[in-house]
């Protein structure tokens, strides 16, 4: 009986410890499933933080880096979709200069959407956060700042708004 109990107890604190290690492993926005924060240095000097979140029903986070083919296709596509992401505020941002990352929004038009910001993230929070390997990195939340889905690698435009269609309110 003493060697039963002993083998439940070894049993039970193997699946403990192997437990928090997997959460240890885990990245922070599966831990909080919230809205990071984030303070994005925009193309025109000024910061732009979670707090200055305009309503909307979905925020959507695009990390990108202006040279890659991959976010320059994605942007291509989001920017023939714009009207269709009317009820979503999206915020394209990257770690590069600051001169790469304003001629990659003038080339694909983003100073035209007023539910559009980009700019540089000068303290590495949002790829820390989502611990990102592969641009473009999007991350879809819902209007109370719910983490829904994320697309390493950029999400293809039919895919995204079937996604958001199916958490409309």
């Amino acid at each position: 009986m003493k060697k039963f109990l002993f083998v439940v107890l070894l049993s039970l604190i193997g699946t403990l410890s192997y437990t928090q290690d997997v959460g240890a492993d885990m990245p922070p926005f599966l831990k909080t499933k919230k809205l990071p924060e984030f303070t994005i240095l925009q193309t025109d000097s000024t910061w732009f933080t979670k707090q200055q979140l305009p309503a909307s029903d979905f925020t959507i986070i695009v990390y990108f880096s202006p040279d890659c083919g991959h976010c320059q296709y994605e942007a291509k596509e989001m920017m023939s979709v714009m009207d269709s992401l009317k009820n979503s505020f999206i915020l394209w941002v990257s770690y590069r200069d600051m001169a790469d990352i304003k001629g990659f929004a003038q080339e694909y038009g983003f100073f035209n959407h007023k539910n559009l910001k980009v700019g540089r993230d000068p303290n590495y929070g949002i790829p820390s956060f989502f611990q990102v390997k592969y641009t473009p990195y999007v991350a879809v939340y819902d209007k109370k700042g719910n983490y829904i889905k994320a697309y390493e690698g950029g999400v293809e435009m039919p895919d995204l708004l079937t996604l958001l269609k199916g958490y409309q309110q």
